[in-house]
């Protein structure tokens, strides 16, 4: 007994180790380093930092590591992407992205797995993803308001964050990953709703100034899922608060009237009268398709699409894209993937990698919204963290429809993996995760 009470107190009083995945988390805050969107940052080296930590903590404790399930999941792309880098044209195209794909969809989400030991811990990396995209989404519309952001339409308006334009997605990630999370918390628990309603409401600013219209339409298709998950009469009740806030955002205030105007009308004719970035994203989709035809099975390896780009893009593909303000001269940013991460995965992996990422990721869908299930026929019903996991991945499979890796926001999508895996692979008995007094009235309610 006495050594029972004794671990409970350590326990208590250390501090929990998802702080980790917070630092991880908050180190995004920082500009990034010399090296640019080109390589890795303060919170890349943090990713790996964490790793390293998970990996200690298990060896002392003496845990066995995964479940079979969370092996099978999360270790699916694995044997994909060994092939994949076996055919890389040079061993070091093949490591370095061998490294960079276990990073983001293996190690870092197992680790944040691992790491997360309740939903008092899941609840910590959640408010930093809210915390982080306040911090971010400020300066933005500091660089909106101030004329200092990234060029857009020949005027220095684009809220890029700390990014900067060479990252011109980071900002908007960032913002829409916290506003997502936000969403959950605030319709999963009445204890902070009120602050999180708040910060959702504030966040919807810096995503209008990113003039991202991928991320509008991931955060809004997600914002719809997570109302259908938290049922009718809530979704109602938020869906007419969202309508209301968008009409003194847009109408009242007046924010970004006449250009955002432009680029809402914009999303309408990306079939009829698409401008240039549609072009040359329609191209590099047709090149990623085209290497794919060539090499059915297992693509042209690892890194290998700048490389295979020119040879099956047509001359409708520009040379690059225009980056510019925010701190930064003029430059041509040349275009190396195709931003889309399932051709992506399908040019330089092929259809052997392609059925293992998705194998995976579906798999940590499914499981996510069968504990959500559970948990609402439980006589706990606490579902934050369950919105804010099932939200995370929606958006992360829907941006991957119009992004893919790369730059120092990269690091958040193994995050968000990771937050997701353990709602859908950690031990799942809500009655022992709940609070002490539900976790009574539970036990209660199984004795009579």
């Amino acid at each position: 007994m006495s050594h029972a009470l004794t671990a409970t107190v350590r326990r208590v009083s250390a501090p929990p180790p998802a702080l980790a995945v917070v630092a991880v988390v908050a180190l995004l805050a920082l500009p990034p380093g010399g090296s640019g969107a080109g390589g890795p940052g303060p919170a890349d080296v943090a990713s790996g930092l964490l790793v390293l930590y998970c990996a200690l903590r298990l060896v002392r404790d003496r845990r066995r590591p995964l479940s079979r399930t969370a092996v099978i999941v999360l270790g699916l792309p694995v044997v994909a992407l060994a092939v994949s880098a076996v055919g890389a044209s040079t061993p070091e195209a093949g490591l370095t992205g061998l490294v960079r794909y276990l990073q983001v969809f293996v190690l870092v989400p197992a680790a944040v797995l691992l790491l997360v030991r309740d939903r008092g811990d899941f609840r910590l990396p959640a408010w930093s993803l809210v915390g982080l995209a306040l911090w971010q989404g400020a300066i933005g519309v500091h660089q909106y308001a101030t004329r200092t952001g990234a060029s857009y339409q020949g005027e220095d308006i684009r809220a890029v964050g700390t990014f900067g334009p060479q990252d011109v997605m980071g900002m908007a990630t960032v913002v829409a990953i916290g506003l997502v999370s936000a969403v959950g918390l605030a319709l999963g628990s009445a204890r902070h709703r009120a602050v999180a309603v708040g910060c959702a409401l504030a966040l919807l600013v810096p995503l209008t100034l990113s003039f991202s219209r991928g991320a509008w339409i991931a955060t809004a298709l997600t914002c719809v899922v997570q109302l259908a998950l938290a049922g009718l009469r809530r979704a109602l009740k938020v869906a007419a608060a969202a309508v209301a806030a968008a009409i003194v955002l847009v109408g009242g205030l007046g924010v970004g009237t006449a250009v955002l105007q432009e680029r809402l009308e914009s999303i309408t004719r990306v079939t009829v009268a698409p401008d240039q970035s549609v072009v040359d994203r329609y191209t590099m989709w047709t090149a990623a398709a085209s290497m794919w035809r060539e090499h059915p099975l297992t693509g042209v390896g690892l890194k290998g699409f700048p490389e295979h780009r020119d040879g099956h893009a047509t001359p409708a593909l520009s040379s690059g894209s225009d980056v510019a303000g925010a701190g930064t001269p003029y430059r041509r940013q040349p275009l190396l993937s195709p931003h889309n991460m399932y051709l992506l995965v399908l040019s330089e992996q092929g259809l052997l990698g392609l059925v293992a990422f998705a194998a995976s990721w579906l798999g940590l869908l499914v499981l996510a919204l069968r504990r959500l299930w559970r948990t609402r026929r439980s006589p706990v019903r606490d579902l934050d963290c369950a919105l804010v996991a099932c939200g995370l991945l929606v958006w992360q499979l829907t941006e991957f429809l119009y992004g893919d890796i790369g730059g120092p926001s990269t690091v958040l999508t193994a995050v968000c993996l990771g937050l997701a895996a353990w709602w859908a692979l950690a031990p799942a008995d809500d009655a022992t995760t709940a609070p002490a007094p539900a976790r009574r009235q539970a036990e209660g309610a199984v004795a009579r």
